[in-house]
């Protein structure tokens, strides 16, 4: 007990327990004053939340906002202390109504991708704590095995500032009090110590002698009790100092050497540390893989959608249905638009976007746009034109989809914050020169415009102009923003100039490339040429926008823009004894259209026959009543090129022109699939005047030793010698070292296009080959002179639609998810005879893939299995098989990345069974195609 020093027993037996026990007591308390205060709140919330929920449930039901805001304003006053907003959320997670005009409906809404829960739960923030819970209708007669049908949920943000203060409170108080007491028995210790001090301070000085090495000081005098016993012992200390002092530079020498170890073990850890960052950057490129492979995935289904809704389009069809499923068509178009920001969004961010360079029509983009958004702008009755100047080059290189993506957002935008009057869209251009252009889109509404203070706030992410806009118009505030570095990275610029009640102008500008082929054929405007029409146009943008275009077309234009006028120009062609060949008729309001557009079509039917409407509205039965009433056509606004012309010359055939004329060059194709090599063929066949075939490496390379070609195809993955290793061959030792070389190849990993770059090849296509494309890429680096417009593919399959539409009825309550036939005709570019070739081609070797697969399975060859694959996959990419062709993409991913194929192993069991239900079903398909071509 004497050996520890008096100073170290003051210190335990008073400072330290009663610190500890303090500080413990406390912090005990403490804790559960604010565990109380918590579980307080959590109740309280509660007893908010439920009632609300179930009071909350009639109002919702019958879609009475005002009741509903009542009720929860009213609560939010009397519990204002602790509630921040309440909001009540609709089953589709729309907000229905809320206490707060200022709150955060977007922290209080549901993520994505949650369902609403089934009972009251909270969500815990820094600040706040979120409380949801469900609005159900135990009466409703929807609900299931007795379960309640859930109408929506509310949700209450609490504000934890008040209870957060609460428990600081309670802390410091506790806290304070703790250390007072141990102050309190520290200047007790510290009086009992100072009596004790003069002999230990002598006892120190000695210690302090001997650590400096004078080990022959004592402590000398007489003391008593444990003083003297620490005199003896510190006496001993400095005899047996003397007898260690070997020991410890034994000790000291031995720590040294370990020393060394360990920074020899540092060395190990930066090692280690660098290998950790090589991986991370391998999982930062398996990111991008992922990223690329899920919008493979979200896009899959999507695609098929679109092909099948454009599949149906090209059959025989009422205008109703047509029209249904256009808008069918650019809805799956612009969900697919928003998927690919959504994945895109995060390369923006990082500044790595990558704006493409692909041909595209300026005014099909422009347009198609505006047919999308033109519903939202009938309901309100307002009047949507676009004003596009024949001039414009319509034919660009550019991202079609950004500029679709950020006219879209301008147009939505004035449709949205106008209530009445119009939306206008100016298209205007300047040459930069004989490659480039810039183009200026220019929105303009009379809507509720801007003030100064909203202006400054317009660009800013997650801001609207006035933050009561979300209330009453929805939106994140995010569009803008996104446009304006959408346009940026297309060298452009986004900009604006609104009055407050006087509207506003948007306006965004862009550059593209000209492409010098024409996308698609034009117009037959020759046979419009010198016809009279009667234009009868109220609104003036309107009636300039489609009078430049009638002008374009040569046409003899009387226009008017109210009755009257209209009048005099029937009186005077009666006069005149001449009568105009078409009258085009626009309205623009909903209400009066049928009466007052019968009452029209009454006076001008006994002069003109051929009379044409355009009207504010897509109401099949509106349409159908006035079309009942006389009219040809029933246009809905705004009025476009292609629509207009459509309806002029509805009763015609043959509305574009012959097909485009050969090219006479010379075009070697190599690929070691018999399918791939038959497809492209036929495709460079409808555009060039000799193609050239090789089934792999090295029979290109002699070919090209002996034979000069304009361009050259070539596929990557082929045996004997791959497309690498024979472009530099062709390059190194052949006459075409300068020929353009493109590659294709069924399956492209992510940065695989730069790398065949790197590798020397002029351009890069993937399978199933684009014909827009290939036109594109023969043009480029084909030196030609001229180049006659291009069809479009759904054009050149229209041209058989009989045949195909006919064989596809008979086979399309039998054809199954294994075999598409549509989408082998989309493939193929609408050749039933290419496709059933191509098809039977496949099923022909499907029993050989099977079992070369399945032997290198056996024997572990993964090199064989990887080239069996791709040949597989290849064959796969222009026949209808939605099943067999991703699995088979999916293997050849996984086997280039080096995956086991012990992990693959339910892969290659799904391949296995794709081959079977394709192997069985396709003979099947052929022989009812086959029958069908008899009869026919």
């Amino acid at each position: 007990m004497h050996k520890i020093s008096l100073k170290d027993w003051v210190i335990l037996l008073t400072i330290v327990p009663t610190a500890l026990i303090g500080f413990g007591l406390a912090g005990y308390f403490s804790y559960s004053r604010s565990s109380e205060l918590d579980e307080f709140l959590n109740l309280r919330a509660q007893s908010i939340i439920e009632p609300l929920a179930i009071t909350g449930k009639t109002p919702l039901i019958n879609n009475d906002r005002e009741e509903l805001r009542h009720i929860i304003s009213a609560i939010h006053r009397s519990q204002s202390s602790i509630v921040k907003s309440i909001a009540v959320f609709t089953l589709d997670n729309q907000m229905f109504v809320t206490s707060a005009y200022h709150g955060d409906t977007n922290l209080m809404r549901l993520k994505d991708g949650h369902k609403i829960p089934a009972y009251t739960q909270s969500e815990q923030t820094d600040d706040f704590i979120l409380f949801r819970s469900p609005i159900l209708d135990e009466l409703d007669e929807r609900k299931k095995n007795g379960i309640p049908y859930t109408l929506g949920y509310i949700a209450i943000q609490i504000d934890k500032s008040r209870m957060k203060f609460k428990q600081q409170s309670q802390y410091l108080i506790a806290f304070t009090m703790a250390f007072l007491a141990s102050l309190l028995s520290a200047i007790f210790a510290l009086k009992l110590i100072r009596n004790v001090a003069k002999p230990v301070n002598s006892m120190v000085q000695a210690i302090d002698h001997i650590r400096e090495g004078k080990l022959e000081s004592r402590v000398s005098g007489q003391l008593v009790g444990e003083l003297n016993f620490l005199k003896n012992g510190i006496n001993a200390m400095a005899q047996s100092l003397g007898n260690y002092q070997n020991e410890m530079q034994a000790s000291i020498d031995q720590a040294t050497v370990d020393l060394r170890e360990s920074l020899e073990q540092f060395e190990i850890q930066n090692v280690e540390l660098s290998i950790a960052k090589k991986k991370a950057q391998e999982v930062s490129k398996i990111k991008s893989e992922f990223l690329a492979n899920m919008s493979h995935e979200l896009r899959t289904p999507l695609n098929g959608v679109i092909g099948f809704t454009r599949q149906v389009l090209k059959t025989p069809l009422s205008d109703s249905q047509r029209d249904y499923l256009q808008t069918i068509d650019r809805s799956a178009n612009n969900l697919l638009t928003i998927i690919n920001d959504i994945l895109d969004f995060s390369k923006l961010d990082a500044g790595k976007m990558v704006i493409e360079s692909i041909p595209f029509s300026l005014r099909e983009a422009v347009e198609d746009t505006l047919v999308l958004l033109a519903p939202s702008a009938h309901k309100k009755n307002i009047e949507l034109s676009i004003k596009m100047s024949n001039s414009i080059p319509d034919s660009l290189l550019g991202d079609a989809m950004r500029i679709k993506q950020i006219m879209s957002n301008l147009v939505s935008n004035a449709i949205k914050f106008t209530q009445q009057g119009s939306v206008m869209i100016d298209v205007t251009f300047d040459i930069i020169n004989t490659k480039r252009a810039a183009i200026k889109i220019t929105v303009s509404d009379t809507g509720i415009g801007m003030n100064r203070d909203q202006q400054k706030a317009i660009f800013k992410a997650f801001t609207q102009a006035d933050q009561s806009i979300t209330r009453l118009h929805g939106g994140t505030g995010l569009g803008l923003m996104i446009c304006q570095r959408l346009a940026y990275e297309m060298k452009g610029d986004v900009g604006f100039s609104s009055r407050e009640n006087s509207g506003s102008i948007f306006w965004f500008k862009f550059e593209c490339g000209i492409n010098m082929l024409s996308l698609c054929n034009e117009l037959d405007t020759l046979r419009l040429a010198d016809k009279t029409i009667l234009y009868y146009e109220p609104h003036l943008h309107s009636r300039a926008a489609t009078y430049e275009i009638l002008l374009n077309w040569k046409m003899q234009v009387t226009q008017v823009e109210n009755i009257s006028q209209l009048t005099s120009a029937l009186e005077n062609s009666k006069q005149a004894e001449k009568s105009f060949d078409y009258a085009l008729i626009g309205h623009d309001r909903n209400a009066t259209a049928l009466s007052d557009l019968k009452k029209l079509i009454t006076q001008i039917k006994p002069q003109i026959l051929h009379i044409h409407l355009a009207i504010n509205s897509n109401s099949p039965s509106l349409q159908d009543a006035l079309l009942a009433s006389g009219a040809l056509s029933c246009l809905s606004k705004p009025i476009t090129t292609y629509k207009l012309y459509s309806a002029l010359l509805a009763d015609q055939d043959n509305l574009f022109p012959p097909k485009r004329k050969i090219l006479p060059i010379k075009v070697l194709a190599v690929d070691d699939n018999e399918e791939n090599l038959k497809l492209i063929n036929a495709l460079l066949l409808e555009q060039v005047d000799q193609v050239v075939l090789a089934d792999n490496g090295m029979k290109a390379f002699e070919l090209c030793k002996n034979e000069s070609f304009d361009l050259i195809f070539m596929d990557i993955q082929m045996p004997i010698m791959d497309g690498i290793s024979t472009l530099k061959a062709i390059r190194r030792d052949t006459c075409n070292s300068k020929t353009p070389v493109i590659a294709v190849t069924a399956h492209a990993l992510n940065g695989e296009k730069e790398k065949m770059q790197q590798q020397g090849f002029n351009a890069y296509m993937t399978k199933p080959i684009d014909e827009t494309m290939l036109n594109h890429i023969i043009y480029e680096y084909c030196d030609v002179d001229y180049f006659i417009n291009v069809t479009k593919q759904r054009l050149s399959i229209a041209t058989q639609v009989t045949k195909i539409t006919k064989n596809t009825q008979i086979i399309a309550n039998q054809t199954s998810a294994v075999i598409d036939w549509s989408l082998a005709l989309h493939r193929t570019g609408g050749k039933e005879n290419l496709a059933r070739e191509m098809l039977a081609g496949l099923v022909a070797n499907l029993a050989e893939s099977h079992e070369k697969i399945s032997h290198a399975l056996i024997s572990r060859d993964a090199g064989q299995l990887k080239s069996l694959i791709h040949k597989l996959n290849g064959a796969c990419c222009y026949t209808g098989v939605p099943n067999l062709t991703p699995i088979c993409q999916e293997l050849e991913t996984q086997l280039k990345r080096g995956i086991t194929l012990d992990n693959l192993e339910p892969e290659f069991l799904e391949l296995f069974e794709q081959i079977e239900q394709v192997s069985t079903e396709a003979p099947k398909l052929l022989a009812q195609l086959n029958e069908n071509n008899s009869i026919v």
